[in-house]
């Protein structure tokens, strides 16, 4: 994450002061000016912060109203070229603080506003949060009329805003326990003639999968009643979760039938997997019905848990239709790798093949670190 922290640094935020400077002739930005001296050691969501809080500094110093004036500065900002890339995330989470600090409908709405015009500069995805947090129908109100707007970053925003599980965004508890309310974004979008903006509206669905997969279905059937070039690949990569976690409705509507099929046991090109390495594995499927079968190929990594249990990952193989008779061998290539996301415990775990969601003969190995 080393890299990924340095999108903020300090020569950013010392060229945020320089261009603030200029949109605000005579207002001092020291405190700006100190925080990007004070970076080190943080994480990309604590440099957000922590020049935030110096711009909040700065901003509740001036005169006039908080969220007025910082909005009159921050569009002045935007005419220059300079005012752009990752700095602007503090930029749009001030706003956002001075906006719900404010208190009034009227600079509620116009942070809305201000966020649309931030946003083909650098996403407003991650400070949007909270105002939705903070009245859901009033910002998604507003939401839908972007899937209309003619910036595919502003229509992309409008969905990939309203995610439930947005990476590095702070949770919005009502977008969860209402997974309804995107509905109308998303059936905005699907069509959408960017494919930057179909790409969020399939992971937006995703998103629903994990705690709505009855509405992600239903929507999805009924994008595929009104398809374009497009809706297939919007779909699939929207069920992709519901697949692997073999949904009925999501591998029906994939065209994924109960199928007559042999898969041989996954055969281990070694018993010990010594970390780092990569595990390759093959195995055999044949069609033993009478027809042909569309079929999609899984395979299952049981992790040993440190309590000694297995927690299963299903991870993609392939697509593919076996004609009646017809016997096909598969190969793979699994790495076992330090990762910030999973924690690797020595012991044994095990590895299966998974088609048209039904689980086959299980493979046990060795993992050592």
């Amino acid at each position: 994450m080393g890299v990924m922290n340095e999108l903020i640094n300090r020569q950013g935020v010392e060229s945020l002061t320089e261009i603030l400077a200029a949109a605000a002739p005579g207002t001092p930005w020291p405190h700006v000016s100190a925080a990007a001296a004070t970076l080190g050691g943080m994480s990309l969501r604590q440099r957000t912060d922590h020049v935030s809080h110096a711009l909040l500094t700065e901003l509740h110093g001036l005169p006039g109203p908080g969220y007025t004036t910082a909005a009159r500065m921050f569009r002045r900002a935007l005419s220059l070229p300079g005012f752009t890339g990752w700095i602007l995330w503090p930029v749009s989470e001030a706003a956002v603080t001075l906006a719900l600090e404010s208190g009034t409908a009227e600079d509620f709405d116009d942070c809305l506003v201000l966020l649309t015009e931030l946003t083909p500069r650098l996403t407003g995805e991650f400070a949007i949060r909270r105002l939705l947090a903070r009245d859901p129908d009033r910002a998604l109100k507003a939401i839908l009329i972007w899937t209309a707007h003619p910036d595919e970053h502003v229509r992309r925003l409008a969905s990939e805003g309203t995610r439930a599980y947005l990476p590095w965004a702070v949770r919005v508890p009502g977008l969860v326990q209402r997974p309804e309310a995107t509905v109308p974004i998303l059936d905005a979008l699907y069509r959408d003639p960017s494919e930057y903006v179909r790409r969020s509206v399939a992971n937006h669905l995703n998103d629903l999968a994990r705690h709505a997969p009855g509405t992600v279905v239903m929507t999805a059937a009924a994008w595929l009643a009104a398809p374009d070039a497009n809706t297939a690949w919007v779909v699939r990569h929207g069920l992709r979760t519901l697949i692997k976690n073999a949904h009925p409705g999501a591998l029906s509507l994939q065209g994924f039938a109960p199928a007559s099929v042999a898969v041989t046991a996954p055969r281990l090109d070694r018993q010990v997997v010594k970390m780092p390495a990569e595990l390759v594995f093959d195995f055999d499927i044949s069609n033993t019905g009478t027809e042909d079968v569309r079929l999609a190929v899984d395979y299952v990594v049981h992790y040993l848990k440190a309590n000694g249990s297995q927690a299963a990952k299903v991870f993609k193989i392939t697509t593919l239709t076996l004609a009646a008779g017809e016997t096909k061998a598969l190969s793979k290539r699994h790495l076992f790798r330090p990762m910030t996301t999973r924690v690797h415990h020595p012991g044994v775990h095990s590895l299966e093949v998974q088609i048209n969601g039904v689980r086959h003969a299980r493979t046990d190995f060795l993992v050592q670190l």
